[in-house]
C-alpha cells in the first residue's frame, strides 16, 4: 500500500515540531555548558529541523505548481526566491556545515556547529517558520 504523499502543512508542523525541540536542547545545553553530550543532541535535532525546512519548501513549490524535487542547494535558492528565507547565501552555509559535521570527516568541527547553530541557524530557522505562517495564511 502506498502512502499519501506528506502536505505542505504537515511538512510544516513536522518542522515546527523539530524547531521546538531544537530549541529545547539549546536551553538543555546552556544548563550543562554544551558538555558533548549536549551538543550532540543540538546538532542531531538542528539537522532535522533543517531538513525539515527544506521538505516544507518542497512541499510548498508543488503545491505552487512549481518543480519540487530539487536537491538542498536549488531548494535553498528558490526558498530565496520565494522570499521564504532572508539570507540565502547562509543558508546555503547552513548545507555546508552540515557536511562537514558528517562523521566521515576526520575534523572535529562539533563544536563549531553547536556555535554556529546558536549564534546563527536557529534564528534563521525562526525567521522561515515566521515567513512560511504568513504564506501559509
Amino acid at each position: 500500500m502506498k502512502s499519501a504523499a506528506p502536505t505542505c502543512e504537515k511538512c510544516f508542523l513536522d518542522f515546527q515540531e523539530a524547531l521546538e525541540e531544537l530549541d529545547e536542547n539549546i536551553q538543555l545545553g546552556k544548563l550543562h555548558n554544551f558538555e558533548e553530550k549536549y551538543q550532540k543532541k543540538i546538532i542531531r535535532s538542528f539537522e532535522i529541523s533543517h531538513e525539515l525546512a527544506l521538505n516544507t519548501v518542497g512541499e510548498y513549490l508543488k503545491k505552487m505548481g512549481r518543480k519540487a524535487d530539487l536537491g538542498p542547494r536549488d531548494t535553498t535558492v528558490e526558498a530565496f526566491n520565494e522570499d521564504l528565507i532572508d539570507d540565502g547565501q547562509a543558508w546555503l552555509d547552513m548545507i555546508i556545515d552540515r557536511i562537514k559535521s558528517d562523521p566521515l570527516y576526520a575534523v572535529d568541527f562539533q563544536r563549531d556547529l553547536t556555535g554556529n547553530i546558536i549564534k546563527k541557524y536557529f534564528r534563521m530557522l525562526m525567521n522561515f517558520e515566521r515567513k512560511m505562517k504568513e504564506k501559509m495564511n
